[in-house]
């Protein structure tokens, strides 16, 4: 049996209307570089060809009775890759707006359940002439690092790629019975007590570092602190897409000019975008933005499914007006954080929803959700920037070059944007999602991106 680990249940009974868990990508295809355009027919061929180098697009959810036990996974005897493909096309003149439209309204649906947890929707009628894919995966099955590998598993990376032999046949495994499923519910429920102590011993030590941690020169960052923002409110399920582009070679000259990071670079360039937005409202805070920063806690060549990412707070420094001094404040704040998070991860060895029932982690998701926390408490954080190293070479999908790839994460807890970053070759993409009912038009920040990133390089002398 396959059972989730408990980040991946939560992730699975913590999804609400308001809160969706699946992650995306929008890829962007070049038709010009094949010999002849990819067809959505095509595109079907190609994925039944590589679906089984990907076995967790086979597999669907076992859930226990009543919620008392995390779920398993099992595979999916009537399993059939066009199940999961779409086809559809933009209205004329089809520009990045309406397909930033397009995008958020088929994010805005949940992955059918009862299925495998993904879906890839082939979108043609781009001005350009260009071909989008829409790929959906549940957070529960992927994370950044390993969607990066599938993607790169599923595409190729030459033009003229040799084809693909037929794959092997598809002989799926015979799902465990209802008395296996009900011996491993009783293993589960005897060991709880021991697995709740386990957490609340590690819940004092880590709250002990901490502690030590809010002693130093530079206290790292924690839930709670963020300011509130017009970026900020109750989520509902509507979403938009927008995005942005730079180029990797300027945003690694940025860093050796500044001997910072390079993921320190893409928070300033955010916090840029950001502070202008901020200000041409007359709303920027005093206090800066803090922002939730994921940080693969993942060991070298772990490929096991599921996510495996810890939470980093970082300011954004908005409040500095010097764009080298914001910078060099934000590094100042990523040196704390991760110094604390490795830390805590060293003191790491359970998790909380490891110890918990999933029923509870769904009933403490709608009691928040009902009783509209998001508004009534301070901002947990007020965005996530999620920033991602992709492959350093070009891709390609039957000939197809792929010219972009967008990244789309979640919204958590009342943040109305969440901004995916991925290098690919010699580019940097830059994927955003918001929720229209907070942010009225995403658009208006990312195409902030370019002129943060301008005067970061003036500052720097690049």
């Amino acid at each position: 049996m396959r059972k989730l680990a408990g980040p991946d249940t939560a992730f699975l009974y913590g999804e609400r209307p308001e809160w969706h868990f699946h992650v995306s990508a929008v890829t962007i295809l070049d038709p010009s570089t094949a010999p002849r355009t990819p067809e959505f027919a095509g595109l079907a061929e190609h994925i039944e060809n590589r679906v089984h180098l990907v076995p967790q697009l086979r597999w669907k959810l076992m859930t226990q009775p009543a919620g008392l036990d995390r779920p398993i996974f099992v595979d999916d005897p009537d399993f059939a890759v066009r199940r999961h493909l779409r086809h559809v096309a933009l209205p004329a003149p089809g520009d990045d707006r309406a397909l930033g439209t397009l995008i958020g309204q088929l994010v805005s649906f949940k992955i059918d359940r009862s299925h495998p947890l993904w879906e890839m929707w082939y979108i043609e009628g781009l001005e350009s002439g260009d071909i989008a894919l829409l790929t959906k995966i549940h957070h529960s099955i992927i994370d950044g690092t390993t969607g990066t590998d599938l993607l790169t598993t599923l595409y190729d990376t030459e033009a003229d790629a040799t084809p693909d032999p037929a794959p092997p046949a598809y002989r799926p495994e015979l799902a465990p019975t209802n008395l296996r499923m009900a011996a491993e519910l009783a293993g589960s429920l005897a060991t709880w007590p021991i697995r709740t102590a386990q957490v609340a011993d590690q819940t004092i030590r880590q709250t002990a570092a901490v502690v030590r941690h809010a002693f130093h020169d530079i206290t790292p960052k924690q839930p709670f602190q963020a300011p509130r923002t017009s970026i900020n409110g109750r989520l509902t399920g509507l979403r938009e897409f927008a995005h942005a582009v730079t180029d990797l070679k300027t945003l690694k000259a940025i860093k050796n000019a500044s001997e910072t990071t390079v993921n320190d670079v893409v928070l300033a360039t955010c916090g840029g975008a950001l502070r202008s937005y901020l200000l041409d409202k007359g709303e920027l805070p005093d206090t800066p933005l803090i922002a939730q920063v994921p940080v693969s806690v993942r060991s070298p060549g772990d490929t096991e499914v599921g996510t495996k990412v810890a939470a980093m707070f970082a300011s954004l420094a908005t409040e500095i007006d010097d764009p080298l001094e914001r910078l060099t404040t934000i590094q100042d704040s990523t040196i704390s954080a991760k110094e604390m998070r490795t830390e805590l991860t060293d003191l790491h060895n359970i998790n909380l929803t490891d110890a918990t029932p999933p029923l509870f982690i769904n009933l403490a998701a709608r009691a928040v959700t009902r009783a509209g926390l998001e508004q009534r408490l301070p901002p947990v954080f007020n965005l996530i920037v999620s920033n991602v190293a992709g492959p350093a070479f070009d891709l390609f999908v039957r000939g197809a070059r792929v010219k972009a790839m967008y990244p789309l994460g979640p919204l958590l807890y009342g943040s109305g944007v969440n901004i995916s970053v991925v290098s690919q070759g010699d580019r940097v993409d830059f994927g955003f999602i918001s929720c229209p009912d907070i942010v009225d038009d995403v658009w208006n920040i990312a195409e902030r991106i370019a002129p943060a990133v301008d005067e970061l390089a003036e500052a720097t002398g690049v």
